[in-house]
């Protein structure tokens, strides 16, 4: 099943430990159990970072059930097959800028292309429980890829008890780079306004039952940037405590395009990246 635990990858680095107490802090949030994975060449080096890693857990989630695994091999490809089983994955990011930040060899950015559920990318030095909002970010030409993002989204601003922020944004496009400009998502000659509307619906409304801190404190619907790099939703990622955004299965892999939204994010986000791969 889909909703049993959540996986994270761990390597003994700092980044990684970041991760971890993320991936324990939506573990306890869930109410689920934590599997910690970790890849390396032979099992038997596993032991030394897999033992701090549930000592670590277990200090600050006592009750949280946990489970640690070594992997064989390489580690993106170790996430994916947890990612079958898990309702969510986290790993950490480097965060790496410049040249450098824009390779293609990135753990997370390779895992991002081969999930099969929901990844969470934990960027920027915010703690799990800072209480910001959830942003989800609705791509220029979004479409049913924005449905599961949506569904993400709402669940997670439910969980955190925070408002739901929904952002239309356009990613770079063949290298643009002019500032970006206002425009109302919905008004007459806006581009694209049949997709955008229908991401947008996608978004539940908080309904009046229910427990008042098991709701979003509101969703509240803004106009976004036409042109890249999406200047708006990054700078809002730097007061949130979570951004969402959909990539898209292109023949049955999931590859975020080199100037997609989701790319962006994983690369300069200020706060950490949910990926949810449309289906």
């Amino acid at each position: 099943m889909a909703d049993r635990h959540v996986a994270v990858g761990v390597d003994g680095s700092v980044v990684s430990v970041r991760a971890l107490d993320w991936a324990a802090d939506e573990a306890a949030r869930r109410g689920l159990a934590l599997h910690v994975v970790y890849a390396v060449p032979d099992r038997d080096e596993a032991g030394p970072v897999l033992a701090f890693a549930a000592a670590r857990v277990r200090a600050r989630r006592p009750r949280l059930p946990v489970l640690t695994v070594a992997a064989e091999g390489d580690a993106v490809r170790a996430l994916a097959g947890a990612s079958r089983a898990a309702a969510l994955t986290v790993v950490g990011s480097r965060g790496l800028g410049g040249i450098a930040g824009r390779l293609l060899g990135s753990v997370s950015l390779r895992l991002a292309a081969h999930a099969h559920g929901p990844l969470l990318v934990v960027r920027g030095d915010r703690p799990c429980d800072r209480r910001g909002d959830v942003l989800l970010g609705l791509a220029d030409d979004a479409d049913d890829a924005g449905t599961d993002a949506a569904g993400f989204a709402f669940q997670e601003a439910e969980r955190r008890g925070a408002r739901l922020r929904v952002l239309h944004a356009a990613a770079p496009r063949h290298g643009a780079s002019e500032p970006p400009a206002p425009v109302p998502a919905a008004v007459p000659g806006g581009e694209r306004p049949g997709r955008r509307e229908r991401a947008a619906e996608a978004v539940p409304r908080p309904g009046p039952a229910g427990p008042r801190e098991r709701r979003p404190r509101g969703v509240e619907g803004e106009a976004g940037a036409r042109t890249a790099p999406a200047r708006a939703l990054l700078e809002a990622t730097r007061e949130a405590a979570v951004v969402v955004v959909a990539a898209r299965r292109r023949e049955g892999r999931l590859r975020p395009r080199p100037h997609s939204l989701a790319r962006t994010l994983l690369h300069r986000s200020h706060c950490p990246v949910a990926v949810i791969p449309a289906q």
